[in-house]
């Protein structure tokens, strides 16, 4: 299993372009323990704004499907960027 990668203060727009770049499934997991996949419109709409405090998200953990996915996705965290 993928190892979860915790979101931290991540600009929605930006994860978003983001999420629409990786090639395979990317999960939301909550609190409850629900899984949302994110390459849906609809659960990143249901998911996302569960999550969104003051147009950042709060907390959130993901996890990727494909490894090339979460580097993506764990820079972007670090760094607010996927490239450079």
């Amino acid at each position: 299993m993928a190892t979860p990668i915790e979101l931290h203060n991540v600009d929605v727009p930006d994860f978003l372009a983001v999420l629409d770049s990786c090639k395979g499934n990317v999960y939301l997991v909550t609190r409850e323990g629900d899984k949302l996949n994110l390459r849906s419109k609809l659960c990143q709409l249901v998911g996302l704004t569960q999550l969104i405090e003051g147009g950042k998200i709060a907390e959130a953990y993901i996890i990727c499907e494909n490894p090339d996915d979460e580097s993506k996705l764990f820079r972007f965290n670090l760094l607010g960027k996927t490239e450079g």
